[in-house]
């Protein structure tokens, strides 16, 4: 049976490169809703055999506890989500939709949605209550015809980011839903029937969990050197931040790791250019011809089994099916960028920016902008691109009164990495929805105004990404905590493995000095003493999960420390030089500190340092 286990070059013949092919190759999308107590059935929408314009939203299921579908129009409502439910028997059912208000205020909720069964829409207009909650759609009958097959749809009114993640139908007025996210994973996974039992993948030389760019790289990396290896990724491609899904050219250079980082990178394009999909497919390839490595896409990672200070098996959800897969293997890799895999494992880690005091790192020329006087939460940003063509006629647009708040009076024709949200009160992982929906109601607000002026009034709106962009969260901490110091004194290490002249670069939002919109932000950049900084190999796995290494931004460094190596041909040659290390774990039976205890000159030499 195909799952989205992807191994080797059967991805490129059996699934080819758009995430919708991903779905529709997918032979348990589209099953029939059934029941399994004889009064009641739930519709998954991530289940949908026709998602139509709508997209399915999997960023935000670790920390929400489920994915959803989105109305991602643009303004312009999508066509309808359809999917198949078989009812016990025909009667009059209760019906509840897990959705959300996502923008409440004196306005009309932007989100509204509608549900038909059958023939028969119903009267309840959804997306128009605050925050995720079962929301009442009344009752409904089914006829004897209808009960042994009914289709169900969702038809978007708005085409402004409506939500929907399931539909519930109960012949029981009190059978209301639970809505605990400690609760609610289970019942669902109860309700629909899916297995308690796990799919057991059976053991790896080594799993590593995310496949953006370091995860491609420590991929690539240990398959060069034979070293059995499954790479999860919850998203339908690979890439991360550089993926068609959200579209930032890689940065940095490559140094030593140029065979490598060249398979996986991006051209300097714009950020936001459809050009990314281009480097897509590139990249699948060249992914997909790695010999020794087994790709699971549309995975998400849920638990993790520990033994001691070691972490022993991996457990992830398939999305498209709710499949759960258990991987096992003596080594780990940390590439998720929000470190969620160190966080189960009990990893420890840091979050926020530190005092200036802590390691020296204050530039007194910019004060708190830099670096604070006391500690605060206030780290670099998520962005969400977007842009624009021109055309040969005057475009329309709804009004937008509840973008309006955010977007203020700004104009302009498209986004940038300038495009940026943080907050002191705001997590980026915690709140990370509410992150991605504050930065569209900044474009939508934003791209409203830019069309009255008379130079922007043929400006299509054409593309705006869904999945945040993120710089910064968790960072974990190693036996070495790489600093701005470091990065500023162009400190040299006896087990560096990783080296970057890119200058260091931190963001700030420009609101901090008077500026109305708080979307916006700027850089600081300070050069590096000798042109360049080095990152040891003790930044690059964990101080107290003894088998678990990490690459890309959640490395071991401080707020500042972050500001340069953060991109991702640098997070790349950080997956290199992981994966290398864990072909080197193989070899000699070891862990990540014996590697830099005993045999740092050899992986040193695999990444292309001299003795």
């Amino acid at each position: 049976m195909l799952t989205m286990k992807l191994p080797r070059r059967e991805f490129l013949s059996k699934l080819g490169f758009a995430s919708a092919s991903v779905f529709a190759a997918h032979p348990l999308v589209g099953q029939i809703a059934k029941s399994l107590d004889r009064k009641s059935v739930l519709v998954e929408t991530a289940f949908f055999g026709r998602m139509g314009g709508w997209k399915l939203d999997t960023q935000f299921e670790n920390y929400l506890g489920f994915s959803y579908l989105l109305a991602h129009g643009l303004g312009q409502p999508v066509s309808d989500a359809v999917a198949s439910v078989e009812f016990p028997s025909a009667g009059r059912y209760h019906t509840w939709v897990l959705t959300k208000d996502w923008c409440p205020g004196d306005w009309d909720s932007p989100g509204q949605f509608k549900v038909k069964l059958n023939d028969t829409t119903l009267d309840t207009t959804f997306g128009t209550q605050p925050g995720w909650t079962w929301q009442s759609g009344g009752a409904v009958e089914v006829s004897e015809d209808d009960h042994l097959h009914s289709t169900i749809s969702l038809q978007d009114l708005t085409g402004f980011e409506g939500r929907c993640s399931a539909i519930y139908f109960s012949k029981d007025a009190n059978d209301t839903p639970p809505i605990d996210r400690n609760v609610l994973p289970g019942w669902r996974r109860r309700k629909v029937g899916l297995s308690a039992d796990v799919i057991d993948e059976g053991s790896y030389d080594l799993i590593i969990v995310g496949g953006g760019i370091s995860g491609c790289a420590a991929a690539l990396a240990a398959n060069e050197r034979g070293v059995r290896t499954a790479l999860i990724q919850n998203r339908p491609v690979l890439g991360g931040n550089a993926s068609g899904e959200i579209r930032v050219h890689t940065e940095g250079i490559h140094h030593n790791a140029e065979a490598i980082m060249t398979q996986i990178d991006t051209p300097h394009y714009p950020n936001g250019d459809p050009e990314a999909l281009d480097a897509d497919q590139k990249r699948m390839k060249n992914m997909s011809a790695a010999t020794h490595v087994d790709i699971f896409l549309n995975h998400c990672l849920v638990s993790v089994e520990m033994d001691g200070n070691r972490i022993r098996s991996i457990e992830a959800h398939e999305a498209a099916n709710g499949n759960m897969r258990k991987f096992s293997a003596p080594q780990f890799i940390d590439c998720t960028g929000d470190g969620w895999l160190g966080a189960m494992a009990g990893a420890k880690y840091s979050y926020g920016r530190e005092s200036k005091h802590e390691y020296g790192e204050e530039w007194a020329q910019h004060g708190e902008l830099w670096s604070p006087e006391k500690p605060d939460n206030r780290v670099m940003g998520s962005s969400v691109l977007w842009n624009t063509k021109e055309t040969n006629r005057r475009v329309s647009f709804p009004s937008v009164p509840w973008a309006k708040p955010v977007a203020k009076d700004h104009v302009s024709p498209k986004g940038e990495w300038q495009w940026e949200f943080s907050k002191d009160s705001l997590h980026q992982i915690e709140d990370a929805e509410t992150i991605r929906d504050h930065m569209f109601r900044a474009i939508y607000g934003t791209y409203a105004n830019t069309i009255q002026r008379p130079q922007y009034r043929n400006l299509e709106l054409v593309w705006i990404a869904f999945n945040a962009g993120k710089r910064e969260s968790r960072r974990f901490i190693g036996p070495h905590i790489f600093t701005g110091v470091d990065a500023r004194e162009s400190v040299e290490f006896p087990d560096t493995v990783v080296t970057e002249k890119r200058s260091i670069d931190v963001h700030y939002q420009e609101k901090l000095l008077g500026r109305p919109e708080d979307f916006l932000s700027e850089a600081l950049f300070l050069k590096p003493k000798n042109g360049f900084y080095y990152i040891p190999y003790r930044s690059l796995y964990s101080n107290n999960i003894a088998n678990m290494q990490m690459a890309g931004r959640c490395f071991s460094c401080s707020h500042i420390g972050l500001g340069g190596p953060r991109v991702m041909n640098t997070c790349g040659q950080m997956g290199v030089a992981t994966g290398y290390a864990a072909a080197l774990c193989r070899d000699h039976g070891v862990d990540p500190a014996d590697i830099s205890a005993q045999h740092i000159t050899e992986l040193r030499a695999l990444c292309g340092y001299p003795a």
